[in-house]
């Protein structure tokens, strides 16, 4: 009771902070809670015109339908591969950028160069994947058009229907668009270090190149644990617009070996195929196993002193 009474006494004197939170509560709830009645649906043979209360229970059909769907470890294998490239390439590419960005001495180039990698991120993957199938475009692409041109081909690639490209390219493109803008955590964390300490190692003798090895990288670690925390736990979220968009929809069956995951089958089955269960089924058990890759990251990240909870 006294901890309730210093709980409520504490809220009433930051009652102006916590309303600007309101909205923002508010926002989750309404979009993330109460939509969560919705995987009842993985547990009934779902139709639309009866809703939830008379559709008929079938318990874990649909997840063992799923388990045993020749589907599923390619799906799986894809998503996992998809997810590993973005984080082994994806997740430290922003970390080289801030880096860099740090040692850029000419505050007019350092803001320059950031400008350009932040535009990215707001350009919509509608955009960016238009703009990628026409520079890999069969007739009149540049990609072609320059290797054709260097004697490095003799005839175009159909560089979006060959499976053994379309890893590179989605996670290039992926890289392309976020890097700017996620370098900005680290920019802001490299800039809240004690300049004395690049000062203590330069007088010790260390080189730039040093310093970022001693200095930078130890001081902005646990910004950097904790986005690999989110990252493990988002590691099953391979990606959907920028998939669906690249493969034409889903459309492109030719690569659909290597570019179908779990978000992109989830829409096909369960959009595309009206079928609601199941899709929610396997919507369900990505988000149980990523809820248990999350708690797993935690709990290594806890034995190097930083963690979320």
């Amino acid at each position: 009771m006294r901890l309730a009474g210093q709980l409520l006494k504490r809220l009433r004197g930051e009652w102006d902070i916590q309303l600007m939170m309101l909205p923002g509560i508010l926002l989750i709830f309404v979009f993330s809670y109460i939509p969560m009645y919705g995987v009842l649906m993985a547990f009934q043979d779902y139709n639309l015109f009866r809703g939830f209360g008379d559709s008929p229970w079938v318990g874990t059909k649909h997840f063992r339908m799923f388990f045993d769907s020749p589907d599923f470890w390619k799906i799986m294998r894809n998503t996992i591969v998809v997810s590993m490239l973005k984080l082994f390439i994806s997740f430290p590419a922003p970390i080289v950028l801030a880096l860099m960005l740090n040692e850029v001495g000419k505050m007019f180039f350092k803001r320059l160069i950031q400008t350009v990698s932040y535009l990215p991120h707001f350009i919509s993957w509608v955009v960016v994947g238009g703009f990628t199938i026409s520079l890999l475009s069969v007739d009149n692409g540049s990609v072609n058009i320059l290797l054709m041109k260097l004697g490095m081909i003799d005839e175009p690639i159909n560089w979006l229907s060959e499976p053994s490209y379309f890893w590179g390219i989605l996670i290039s493109a992926n890289v392309w668009k976020e890097i700017g803008f996620a370098s900005i955590v680290y920019l802001a964390a490299i800039a809240s270090i004690d300049p004395h300490l690049y000062e203590a190692a330069a007088m010790d003798g260390a080189s730039k190149f040093r310093q970022m090895f001693s200095v930078t990288l130890p001081s902005i670690l646990p910004v950097i644990l904790i986005f690999m925390i989110l990252a493990v736990g988002n590691i099953l979220n391979a990606g959907f617009e920028d998939i669906l968009i690249l493969t034409n929809n889903g459309a492109n069956a030719i690569v659909r070996d290597v570019s179908d995951v779990i978000d992109t089958y989830v829409y096909r089955t369960g959009i595309q195929n009206q079928r609601f269960s199941y899709a929610a089924a396997v919507g369900l058990f990505k988000a149980v196993l990523s809820v248990g890759l999350l708690v797993s990251a935690n709990q290594l990240a806890r034995r190097f002193g930083h963690s979320l909870w």
